[in-house]
């Protein structure tokens, strides 16, 4: 049974989905996105990724500012659609998840009920869980909490970064969003209600304060933290330089196990810098100085013998 749907969406990660719907059955009559945002150096109107790709699918999209504006719920109102799907926007008004007969489901990047919020792929791999999913969920008044349709599960690889699991949960997600609206139309999707009794693990917005490496950490954990901010928006390791404090953005870190005290807490090796705990060694691949281009540590060391004496701060 086909749909009559609108979507809702903004970056990159939304667009996936909304080309599996547009190649589907069902029928995608709107797509709603952020204002295009000024960029660059001419501060240029920017569209967003979804926009882009609505655009080259030849689909009508709607851009409003204020999501309760009453021309905009009516516009909603005209196109008559079966269900709203939602994946990475705004929360959205009761006035308008409550308008399509089948309801509004939004597409999560985590199993939930762990990891509601803004970051779950970024707190997945800080935390070093080994496994992560994507969730269908009806939307209701709070965040992330409305009852589950569907689940997709997939491992964490122990060295995976945020970005390569999010490009993975991307394409995980839009044969799910498919699936959810086969199910919503023809009524055998059974939505079970979130188990609150756990303690369930958060995942607020990333903000600058999150991105230090705490040096005191295990190994283990550091690593964690270096690859659950790579690519975006980047660890930051503060240094001294001769009195000097260096906030250096690094990547592309490997965890050693080892079982003996560490002579250093941070030294060179010819290819790394690293950071030694008690739990093992954390091998720093990329560094990037501040004002100067990401590089490898040891093009680093060879051109900026300079800084080859540093510390922890």
């Amino acid at each position: 049974m086909s749909a009559r749907i609108v979507y809702m969406g903004t970056p990159e990660f939304a667009v996936e989905p909304l080309r599996a719907l547009h190649e589907s059955e069902h029928e995608v009559v709107a797509v709603v996105t952020a204002p295009d945002n000024p960029a660059g150096r001419g501060r240029k109107p920017r569209p967003s990724a979804v926009k882009q790709a609505a655009l080259e699918l030849d689909l009508p999209v709607l851009q409003p500012e204020k999501l309760r504006d009453e021309s905009f719920v009516q516009a909603l109102k005209n196109l008559n659609a079966d269900v709203f799907v939602v994946v990475a926007f705004r929360m959205l008004p009761k006035v308008v998840w409550t308008l399509p007969s089948k309801g509004t489901f939004n597409l999560h990047a985590s199993l939930l009920p762990n990891y509601r919020g803004a970051a779950p792929i970024h707190w997945a791999v800080i935390n070093g869980e080994k496994e992560s999913g994507v969730t269908t969920f009806m939307i209701d008044e709070e965040i992330d909490t409305g009852n589950i349709l569907l689940q997709e599960k997939t491992s964490i690889d122990p060295n995976e970064t945020t970005g390569s699991l999010y490009n993975r949960l991307m394409h995980l997600g839009a044969p799910l969003v498919v699936k959810t609206v086969d199910g919503l139309m023809k009524g055998d999707i059974a939505p079970i209600s979130q188990d609150e009794s756990a303690e369930m693990k958060p995942a607020p917005k990333i903000f600058r304060e999150h991105q230090y490496i705490d040096v005191k950490e295990s190994a283990q954990a550091i690593h964690n933290h270096i690859r659950g901010l790579n690519p975006f928006p980047a660890p930051l390791l503060k240094l001294d330089h001769h009195g000097e404090q260096v906030e250096v953005k690094v990547a592309d870190s490997a965890f050693i196990e080892r079982k003996q005290y560490p002579k250093a807490l941070l030294h060179w090796l010819d290819d790394a810098l690293v950071i030694s705990r008690m739990d093992g060694d954390v091998l720093i691949k990329e560094i990037q100085w501040p004002g100067k281009r990401k590089m490898s540590v040891r093009d680093f060391k060879n051109g900026f013998a300079e800084y080859a004496e540093l510390k922890t701060v």
